[in-house]
C-alpha cells in the first residue's frame, strides 16, 4: 500500500518541475533579448561618439608628434650640450693643471660614447667621438711625456741584469717623489685606457694563426714597452747583422732577458699600483704579453721563408720549444695566452713540422738500429737497474717517443695532439716491422743473443706503452679522440664504448701487434728447446721401466743415466735464457717449455710403457728429486706445474692394496659419475677418471689372484 502511494507522488510531482523550468527558461530568454537590445543602442552611441571624435584625434595625434619630435630636439641638444660641458671641464682643468680630474672627465665622456653607439645619429656620435678623440690625444701625448720622463730617471728600461737590482738598491734623495709621480700617472694613464680602446685597433695577426681572443695590453704597460719594441725592430728586421733567419735564438733569447731583467721592477713597483686601484691585471704577464706579440709576428714573418729548408726550420722549432718552455716554467707564462704553439699550429707550418718530425724520427730509427751498440744494454752491469734487460735500440727509440711527446704537448688544440699521437703510432709501427725483419734473420738462431735482445725490446716497448695508456695526458687524448670518432662514425658502438669506458686505449693497436709478436717469438723459443729435449729423452724413452729392480734392492737410490741428456740440456737451456732474457719473459718461456714438458713426458713416456715395481719407483725419483728441482728457482712449488707426470707417478706408486681398492672403486662407478673423492684421496685432481684406469693398467706389480 505504501509503495503506491509513493509511486503516484512522484508522478504527480514531475510535471510541475517540468513547468517551472520552462517558466524560467522563458524568462532567461527575456533578459537576453533585453541585453541584446541594449547592445544594439550603445554600439549605435560608440560609433557615433567616435565619428565625433575622430578630427579631435587626428588633431591632438599631430600634436603629439611635434611634442615628440621637439622632445627628440631638445634631448639632442642636450646631448650636445652635455658634450660641450664635459669638453669645457676637461680644458679647465688642463689649464689649471688638474689633469686626474681631466682623466676621470675624458672616462666619463668614453663611456657616454659607448652607450651612444646604439644611436642612430650619425652627426651626433660624429661629434662626440671627434671630441673625445681630440681630448685622448692632448691627455696622451702630455701624460706620455710626462711617464717617459720619469722612466728615464729610473734608467727604464733595464737593458742589463744588474740595472734592474740597482734601481731598487740605490736610491737616491728624490726616489720617494719619483715613485710618487710613477704611481700617479700610472694610475691616469690607466684611466685613458677606455678611451684608448676607441681609437686603437690591438695589433692582429691572421686568423689562420687561430689565437685565442685577448685584450689589449694596458695604457701605461703599452709606454713601458715602446723602447724595448723599438730596440727588437732595429736588431730583429730589416738588414742588421744580429737579423740572421738561422739565428732565432737570439731574438728569442733577448725576449727572456728582458722578461727577466724587468720581472723585479715590475712586481715590487708597477703589482701594488694595480692592486691598489683594484685591478685583476698581472704587470709582469701584461708585459710578457706585449714582449710575446714581437716573437709571433716575428716568426709569422720568418717561418715562411725557411720552409722548406729542413735543418732550418728544425733548429728554429727546437728554440722555440725551447722558449716555450722557459717562459712557462721560470716566467710563469699562461698556455692560454697567445704563445709561439699557435704560430706553429697554423696549417701549412704544422704539417711541415710532422714531416719534419717524421723524416728525423725515422733517421735516429735507422743509427739506432746500425749501431753496433744496437742489442746491448746500457745498464747489463747493473744487475738492479737491468731488470728489464733492455736493449740501447729499445730504450733510444722510447726516449724518443717520449721527447716527441714533450715537444707536441703544449699545442693548443686537441686535434693537433692528435696528429702527433698517429705520427707517434706510426714510428711505433714501423720500428715493430723493423724488429720483425731483425728477428727473421735470426730465426735459425732462436736462442741466440740478438734474437733474446729483440724479444726484451719488443716485451719492454708494449709496457711502457701501457704505462702510458694510464697517463692523464694520454687519457685527455683518449677523450678527444673519442669526441672526434662519434663525430665522423668512425668506430662502431662497441668500440666506442670501450674507449669511453677507459676499457681499451689509444695505443691498444699497437699493443696487440706487440704482443702478437712476442707470442710468436716465445713460442719459436719453447719449440727450439722442446726439440733439443725431445732429441736428449730419446734414450730416456727406451728405458726398461719393466725389468728395474725394486728400490729395497738397491742401497741408495740414483738418478737413471738415460735422463742425464735431458736434464742437462733442459738445465744449459734454462740458465742460458734467464741469462738473456728479462724476469717476466723468462717466466712465460719456462711455464710454456714445463706444459709441453708435463704433457710430452706423460704421453710419450709414460703412457708409452709398463712399469713394474723398480721402474715405477725410479719414475718417481727421475721426476721429484731430479727435474721438478731444475724449476725450484724459478716458484716454490714446481711439481704443481708438472701436473699429469706428478699425479702419474703417485698412481704408479701406490702401495698394491690402495691400488686394488681404487681399481675396484672405479670399476663399479662405471657409467655413473666420477669417483672423484677416492681420486682426490689419494692426490688425483688433474687426471680423468678413464686416463686413472690406463695408468693403473700399466703398472705389472699386480697380486696372482687367479683371474
Amino acid at each position: 500500500m505504501n509503495k503506491s502511494v509513493k509511486v503516484l507522488t512522484v508522478s504527480s510531482e514531475i510535471p510541475k518541475r517540468i513547468h517551472t523550468a520552462l517558466k524560467k527558461a522563458e524568462e532567461s530568454k527575456q533578459f537576453l533579448n533585453q541585453f541584446l537590445e541594449q547592445e544594439t543602442h550603445l554600439f549605435s552611441s560608440i560609433n557615433s561618439h567616435l565619428l565625433t571624435a575622430q578630427p579631435w584625434m587626428e588633431d591632438l595625434g599631430a600634436m603629439i608628434n611635434q611634442i615628440e619630435e621637439i622632445e627628440r630636439h631638445l634631448a639632442y641638444l642636450k646631448w650636445i650640450s652635455q658634450i660641450e660641458e664635459l669638453s669645457d671641464n676637461i680644458q679647465q682643468y688642463l689649464m689649471t693643471n688638474n689633469v686626474p680630474e681631466a682623466a676621470s672627465t675624458l672616462v666619463f665622456m668614453a663611456e657616454l660614447d659607448i652607450k651612444l653607439q646604439e644611436s642612430s645619429c650619425t652627426h651626433l656620435l660624429g661629434f662626440m667621438r671627434a671630441t673625445v678623440k681630440f681630448w685622448h690625444k692632448i691627455l696622451k701625448d702630455k701624460l706620455t711625456s710626462d711617464f717617459e720622463e720619469i722612466l728615464a730617471q729610473l734608467h727604464w728600461p733595464f737593458i742589463a741584469p744588474s740595472q734592474s737590482q740597482t734601481v731598487g738598491i740605490s736610491r737616491p734623495a728624490s726616489a720617494p717623489e719619483i715613485y710618487s709621480n710613477l704611481e700617479t700617472l700610472f694610475c691616469q694613464l690607466l684611466k685613458l685606457q677606455t678611451s684608448d680602446e676607441l681609437f686603437t685597433e690591438p695589433k692582429q695577426l691572421p686568423e689562420k694563426y687561430s689565437l685565442p681572443t685577448s685584450p689589449s695590453v694596458i695604457l701605461p704597460i703599452q709606454i713601458m714597452l715602446t723602447p724595448l719594441q723599438k730596440r727588437f725592430r732595429y736588431h730583429f728586421r730589416g738588414n742588421r747583422q744580429t737579423n740572421v733567419i738561422s739565428k732565432p735564438e737570439w731574438y728569442l733569447a733577448q725576449v727572456l732577458l728582458w722578461i727577466g731583467n724587468h720581472t723585479q721592477f715590475l712586481d715590487e713597483k708597477i703589482q701594488p699600483i694595480l692592486d691598489k686601484v683594484g685591478s685583476s691585471v698581472n704587470a709582469r704577464l701584461e708585459f710578457s704579453r706585449g714582449l710575446m706579440m714581437l716573437i709571433l709576428e716575428k716568426l709569422a714573418a720568418d717561418i715562411p721563408c725557411l720552409l722548406y729548408d729542413d735543418n732550418l726550420f728544425c733548429h728554429l722549432v727546437d728554440e722555440v720549444l725551447l722558449f716555450e718552455k722557459e717562459l712557462h716554467s721560470v716566467h710563469g707564462y699562461p698556455s692560454t695566452f697567445a704563445n709561439c704553439m699557435h704560430i706553429l699550429s697554423e696549417e701549412t707550418c704544422f704539417q711541415r713540422w710532422l714531416t719534419v718530425e717524421r723524416k728525423f724520427a725515422l733517421q735516429k730509427m735507422d743509427s739506432m738500429l746500425s749501431s753496433e751498440a744496437a742489442w746491448i744494454s746500457q745498464y747489463k752491469d747493473i744487475t738492479d737497474v737491468d731488470e728489464m734487460k733492455v736493449p740501447d735500440c729499445a730504450e733510444t727509440f722510447m726516449t724518443l717517443l717520449l721527447v716527441i711527446t714533450d715537444r707536441y704537448k703544449n699545442l693548443p688544440t686537441a686535434s693537433r695532439k692528435l696528429q702527433f699521437l698517429e705520427l707517434q703510432k706510426d714510428l711505433v709501427d714501423d720500428f715493430r716491422i723493423r724488429l720483425t725483419q731483425v728477428m727473421k734473420e735470426e730465426t735459425r738462431a732462436s736462442l741466440g743473443f740478438r734474437y733474446c735482445a729483440i724479444l726484451n725490446a719488443v716485451n719492454y716497448i708494449s709496457t711502457v706503452l701501457a704505462d702510458w695508456a694510464d697517463n692523464v695526458f694520454f687519457l685527455q687524448l683518449q677523450q678527444a679522440a673519442l669526441e672526434v670518432f662519434a663525430e665522423n662514425n668512425t668506430l662502431s658502438k662497441l668500440q666506442l664504448g670501450q674507449l669511453a669506458s677507459m676499457e681499451s686505449s689509444v695505443f691498444d693497436d699497437m699493443i696487440n701487434l706487440l704482443e702478437r709478436l712476442k707470442h710468436d717469438m716465445l713460442t719459436r723459443q719453447v719449440d727450439h728447446v722442446f726439440r733439443e729435449v725431445k732429441d736428449a729423452a730419446k734414450l730416456y724413452k727406451k728405458e726398461r721401466w719393466l725389468s728395474l729392480p725394486s728400490q729395497s734392492e738397491q742401497a741408495v737410490m740414483s738418478l737413471s743415466s738415460s735422463a742425464c741428456p735431458l736434464l742437462l740440456t733442459l738445465r744449459d737451456r734454462l740458465l742460458q735464457l734467464e741469462q738473456q732474457l728479462c724476469f717476466s719473459l723468462f717466466k712465460v718461456f719456462w711455464q710454456m717449455l714445463v706444459e709441453k714438458l708435463d704433457i710430452y713426458i706423460y704421453q710419450e713416456i709414460i703412457l708409452a710403457n709398463h712399469f713394474n715395481e723398480g721402474g715405477a719407483a725410479q719414475l718417481h725419483f727421475d721426476m721429484t728429486r731430479n727435474l721438478f728441482p731444475l724449476f725450484s728457482h724459478y716458484c716454490k712449488r714446481p711439481e704443481n706445474y708438472f701436473k699429469h707426470v706428478k699425479e702419474a707417478c703417485i698412481l704408479l706408486n701406490l702401495n698394491v692394496g690402495s691400488a686394488l681398492l681404487l681399481r675396484d672403486v672405479l670399476q663399479s662407478t662405471s657409467g655413473q659419475p666420477p669417483a672423484t673423492a677416492a681420486l682426490n684421496e689419494v692426490g688425483i685432481y688433474k687426471l680423468a677418471q678413464q686416463d686413472v684406469e690406463i695408468l693403473l693398467n700399466l703398472r705389472t706389480n699386480w697380486p696372482n689372484t687367479g683371474k
